[in-house]
């Protein structure tokens, strides 16, 4: 597979196919938006087990939008048995599973080598009779939040075109690892603008909560009227994902009408 290398502009244009791939079907990618919240809220009541379960699950979920996203693009109406079409293959089921194995296992090694360097200061935040330094423990979590963000940022690079290129492709899944990591390095200015962009962008909303709070409005009145915002972000946010795959992997089909899809 042949990882085009994208221009620093690009970070933006993903976002902005996103928003008009949203255009042609929202009331589609609204209900993936909240039907992707109501899991994650799920997930999050399950101690432990829930978390674990939700990141295993996240190949998963990802090919399911970036199939909505091409279907979208092909002019088809999103109807809810097309949802959960692309796990019926098999094959394609059972790697995505594998995938979302190997990604629940490198974010759980990323997570204790995080941690692992400042054990000694978590130790320390717990008194002797129990009792936790919340300061103490709050300076002692830094140092593995900020190390486990670094290693994130590689574990993302590797899975991020995976689910694509075993769903669609069947490629195997050291050599899909190995394909995102190089597309995404290829593409590391491009992306950097796509995160900062997008982190901008929900930190816009969250700073307008805070303003509309400030004027005197309720946090219920606030929180009910950021929430289809936030549903709004979190689906073009999604529809994006297409956009920074084919506009990488595209290269490989350059007989390929821009008006249709590779993959239909």
């Amino acid at each position: 597979m042949q990882a085009a290398t994208l221009p620093f502009s690009s970070g933006w244009r993903w976002i902005q196919d996103g928003l008009d791939i949203f255009k042609r079907q929202p009331l589609a990618m609204l209900f993936w938006s909240l039907m992707t919240g109501l899991i994650i809220t799920v997930a999050y009541l399950i101690p432990l087990f829930g978390q674990m379960a939700l990141i295993a699950a996240m190949p998963i979920l990802t090919f399911i939008t970036l199939n909505s996203s091409r279907n979208i693009i092909a002019g088809k109406q999103m109807m809810p048995g097309m949802w959960l079409a692309p796990l019926r293959d098999r094959e394609a089921r059972r790697s995505l599973m594998r995938l979302g194995m190997a990604y629940l296992i490198c974010c759980l090694l990323g997570g204790f080598l995080a941690t692992l360097p400042f054990m000694n200061e978590l130790v320390a935040a717990v008194r002797t009779d129990g009792s936790i330094d919340e300061t103490a423990l709050l300076q002692a979590i830094r140092g593995p939040f900020i190390t486990f963000g670094v290693l994130y940022l590689l574990i993302s690079a590797l899975f991020w075109h995976a689910p694509a290129l075993i769903g669609w492709h069947r490629i195997k899944l050291i050599q899909a690892l190995f394909y995102s990591m190089v597309a995404c390095w290829r593409n590391k200015w491009p992306f950097l603008l796509y995160g900062v962009s997008w982190g901008a962008i929900f930190l816009a909303a969250q700073l307008l909560a805070n303003m509309l709070v400030g004027l005197g409005l309720g946090t219920g009145v606030v929180q009910l009227i950021l929430t289809p915002v936030n549903l709004v972000l979190a689906a073009i946010l999604y529809c994006s994902f297409y956009p920074t795959y084919m506009s990488v992997f595209g290269v490989n089909y350059p007989t390929q009408d821009p008006t249709e899809t590779p993959f239909a």
